[in-house]
């Protein structure tokens, strides 16, 4: 399969060389040229596989002439080995046509070990057989940092470079990054937002100089296997309800637009999607963008759901170049609109196609309170604030459109986030055993200003690919 870029100014690339790449040589987003057709009895042959089994038959068409079939199989089984759930990926009904998918049994306790932990086996077999390092530069809200660091710790050919917004996330997120005493990971605390992150980021692979002087690559959603990994989990929860003969909406908590954006794809392919619910928190650039048309960030406001606090949703220009009929023409000047006027109006015809697709909620801290609250007293399951968010947006979904059954994400477990599910619920959630010391643990902790340049100096006196 060959992916190109969203700007149309790079190379194509196959899988293993979009692997590394991370973010095109032209600032943007890799992408398939074209994406499977999964026929209803594909979709049927899923039901009663183990989820690693279900993995490798989604994400085989995407990774052909990267890695044989033995070789998929070997580390999609091993990625998922450490999840603490016999399902790994469990389905919880919380009301009726209301379900949960449990994303959160991973080693991190989120839904971003279910990429990373495939994404860190797939790249360091890609860098071992082509005898190379890499230095891996990563911006994290919280979760996605957390479960890059865990999975890629130790490995023999990268060093992790992640960047997290200092006193922006939460003391589970901070601990789970800075605490590892891996010698090959390192968490960065910059003096700013997560906007600000992903920004130095950007702005590091675009000095292309310095890209191949550090061998940098990338492990945010930018990186097209952040996004294929999740596809699966969205057949997954589909087929458990039915799926083909049954239509389903998803409802999911979205900062950068990335898992909700596998979803778009799985629908792409021929998975029964009725509806994608966007669901966000105060900082709603995603709900408002639908609504309006305007693309136009604000002021970060710190909320209980901090791995959504994010007003640039950088896979959005995926979803963009999609409905545009791929036209990287219009992606570069929408783009050049949002770098000179930090705002871009998106063209009639393709808000339109976004919105055949997708819908969007926004639950503001109030309504977070009370959805975790409602969630806990009617069923039992204590949920994080960002399930929440999405639990809630379902509900209104739900209302709208009462016969289709919607799935929320759960995307993190709530004892990532003891304080505000202790206020909502009376009861403060408990880290799982193999977590139980993580408050006691050493940190260590390298805060640096908000500059590219610090940023830069770090990685060139520290990382080995240099050597």
């Amino acid at each position: 399969m060959q992916y190109l870029s969203t700007r149309g100014q790079a190379p194509k690339l196959g899988f293993a060389d979009v692997l590394l790449a991370g973010l095109a040589r032209d600032g943007g987003l890799y992408a398939p040229a074209v994406l499977p057709d999964w026929r209803p009895e594909g979709i049927r042959a899923l039901r009663g596989l183990a989820y690693p089994d279900s993995a490798i038959r989604v994400m085989e068409p995407f990774t052909a002439g990267a890695f044989d079939n033995t070789e998929l199989a070997a580390m999609t089984a091993d990625a998922y080995a450490g999840f603490r759930h016999a399902a790994t990926a469990p389905l919880v009904q919380i009301d009726a046509n209301l379900f949960a998918l449990e994303l959160f049994h991973g080693p991190t306790l989120a839904f971003k070990d279910f990429a990373m932990q495939w994404l860190a086996r797939a790249m360091n077999r890609v860098l071992r057989t082509r005898g190379m390092r890499a230095t891996i530069l990563g911006a994290t809200s919280g979760d996605t940092g957390a479960a890059a660091i865990e999975a890629f710790g130790g490995l023999s050919r990268a060093d992790l470079y992640i960047l997290y917004p200092q006193g922006r996330v939460s003391d589970v997120q901070r601990r789970q990054m800075t605490a590892t005493g891996k010698p090959n990971v390192h968490a960065l605390a910059i003096q700013g937002t997560f906007d600000d992150c992903q920004r130095i980021v950007k702005e590091l692979f675009a000095d292309l100089a310095f890209r191949d002087e550090m061998r940098l690559s990338g492990v945010n959603s930018i990186n097209w296997a952040r996004i294929l990994a999740q596809i699966v989990y969205y057949f997954v929860g589909a087929v458990a309800l039915g799926a083909p003969e049954r239509q389903v909406s998803f409802a999911v908590p979205t900062g950068n637009f990335g898992d909700i954006l596998a979803g778009y794809y799985a629908k792409r392919m021929g998975l029964p999607v009725e509806r994608l619910i966007i669901a966000t928190n105060v900082n709603d650039i995603l709900a408002r963008a639908l609504s309006g048309g305007r693309y136009e960030p604000r002021t970060v406001k710190a909320t209980q759901s901090p791995s959504m606090d994010i007003q640039v949703s950088s896979n959005f220009e995926r979803l963009l170049f999609e409905c545009s009929g791929q036209h990287p023409e219009l992606i570069r000047a929408l783009m050049a609109d949002f770098s000179r006027d930090g705002s871009f109006t998106i063209p009639s015809p393709i808000l339109e196609r976004i919105r055949a697709d997708f819908g969007a909620e926004r639950i503001d801290e109030a309504g977070c309170v009370v959805e975790m609250a409602r969630v806990y007293r009617e069923s039992g399951l204590i949920i994080d604030p960002h399930s929440a968010i999405g639990v809630g947006a379902a509900r209104r979904a739900l209302a709208a459109s009462p016969a289709t059954p919607v799935i929320a994400l759960g995307t993190a477990h709530p004892a990532k986030f003891p304080d505000p599910v202790g206020r909502a619920t009376g009861v403060r959630p408990a880290l799982p055993a193999h977590l139980a010391d993580l408050m006691d643990r050493e940190e260590t902790i390298v805060v640096l200003p908000n500059n590219r340049n610090s940023v830069a100096d770090y990685l060139r006196q520290t990382a080995r690919a240099l050597a």
